[in-house]
């Protein structure tokens, strides 16, 4: 059964409205098919088991996720080190690139690299839908050239109403993060900085410039 909500858009639009209230990002990431506003739950899994492809669900429409190996690396990275503080404090799942949570009915966000503690899981066991209706508690975006900035602050909203504690955007490109503790807090973070999980992640702390090394061959 379809979680969708289907999304009235005025007749009038054009592809540039379209693209504008979705954050102004590239029109080759706005899927047609179905058309925007008529998107489903099952288009998303259907395109995936299709293509292959990562898709977004954000108003009826699908939105494809943008992530070349570069940003792939730097979230794998992230991944390790999280999971080996994980493994002396087993708090809770760390999941990838693919991991598609839905925030709210008819909202479907892949993060690049998520954590949610064990006990928001029902008997504390990882969900067997490919989709689960959870937020993440820490999400992790590593920003590529097909971002814009109105998309990410979209998404940022998105996760803090949908109940996330942590955000973190990287920026390979300028080797910083901003690290987000709600929509209107956060901080600029540079290579000599760290990256904390304050009480949600207890004692974890990575130089953001390790990361960077470390994905990059220690360059």
């Amino acid at each position: 059964m379809s979680t969708a909500l289907v999304s009235s858009f005025p007749t009038d639009w054009t592809a540039a409205d379209m693209q504008e209230h979705l954050g102004g990002i590239p029109l080759d990431r706005i899927r047609m098919v179905p058309p925007p506003g008529t998107a489903t739950e099952e288009d998303v899994l259907a395109v995936h088991a299709r293509t292959g492809r990562l898709c977004e669900l954000v108003d009826g429409t699908l939105v494809e996720k943008v992530m070349g190996y570069r940003e792939s690396r730097f979230a794998v990275v992230l991944g390790h080190f999280l999971e080996t503080y994980l493994d002396a404090q087993p708090l809770g799942s760390v999941a990838g690139a693919d991991g598609m949570l839905r925030l709210f009915p008819g909202m479907i966000r892949i993060p690049d690299l998520s954590f949610i503690l064990w006990e928001r899981f029902p008997d504390r066991r990882l969900p067997r839908q490919p989709i689960p209706p959870i937020s993440p508690d820490l999400a992790v975006e590593v920003l590529s050239e097909g971002n814009t900035e109105p998309e990410m602050q979209r998404k940022l909203h998105e996760y803090f109403r949908s109940g996330t504690r942590l955000v973190w955007y990287i920026d390979p490109q300028r080797r910083t993060a901003r690290t987000y503790t709600a929509p209107g807090q956060w901080a600029e973070v540079d290579e000599n900085g760290f990256l904390s999980g304050g009480d949600l992640l207890p004692g974890f702390q990575l130089r953001l410039g390790d990361l960077f090394d470390r994905a990059e061959g220690g360059r």
